[in-house]
């Protein structure tokens, strides 16, 4: 894999370092019951940092991004363990850089989806990386497919969430949404019941049929959950 500049990843973590609120560290660490080493930056903070990283970089390929988000993701803590905001760090890159990748980095990414463990990590990395190269890349499909088939609950959760920048731009992807929606209506984890109708909520916006055929088919299987988020933009239900 090709190496990005060896001074960029250990600058990105200096910088985040300089930042560090304990206090705040504490409450964030307690909000999303994590068990990483927290070092309480705020999101402008860390984005801002990492901005500014990729601007003195600038374009980079593929290869070279995939390999500096996976320094930081790696990177240890004081005591050894990893690193929230580091691990924000490197979604945040790739989430910046999201338009130098294609399907192929999805492998690489679906690594990372595995060891996030919280939303907080989760929700960006699938929705404005894995979901930005579906939205360009077909070839990003079938790895989707295989996403939303797969025990890993956070997997689930990303397929459906790929989805939302599609939908958002107008160009939704009608039949895998539909697959997804089908398969995943009995699902019994908290957090893909939620994406479920956070995908349909969004849905609604342009195509509202759909989603109430959709509850309409369905019916009682819908969880109550799934079913609240759907309809929050709807007019009538």
């Amino acid at each position: 894999m090709t190496e990005p500049p060896p001074e960029a990843a250990g600058a990105l973590r200096a910088e985040v370092r300089a930042l560090a609120d304990p206090s705040r560290a504490g409450r964030q660490r307690a909000y999303l019951r994590s068990g990483l080493h927290h070092l309480g930056v705020t999101v402008p903070e860390l984005r801002g940092c990492v901005t500014r990283i990729r601007r003195t970089l600038g374009a980079r390929p593929a290869p070279e991004v995939l390999a500096l988000a996976a320094d930081l993701w790696a990177a240890p803590g004081p005591g050894g363990g990893p690193v929230y905001e580091y691990r924000w760090a490197a979604v945040e890159l790739l989430v910046q850089y999201a338009r130098a990748l294609d399907a192929t980095a999805l492998g690489p990414v679906e690594g990372l989806l595995r060891e996030c463990r919280t939303w907080a990590l989760v929700d960006p990395l699938a929705v404005h990386c894995a979901g930005a190269v579906a939205l360009r890349d077909p070839a990003a499909g079938p790895v989707l497919d295989r996403w939303c088939a797969d025990p890993d609950f956070w997997l689930r959760r990303s397929a459906l969430l790929a989805l939302l920048p599609g939908i958002r731009a107008g160009r939704p992807d009608t039949g895998r949404l539909t697959r997804y929606a089908d398969a995943l209506v009995g699902e019994r984890e908290f957090f893909v019941r939620k994406a479920l109708g956070w995908v349909l909520r969004e849905t609604s916006v342009r195509d509202p049929r759909f989603v109430t055929d959709w509850l309409d088919r369905h019916g009682s299987r819908v969880a109550p959950l799934t079913r609240r988020e759907a309809v929050r933009r709807l007019d009538t239900r």
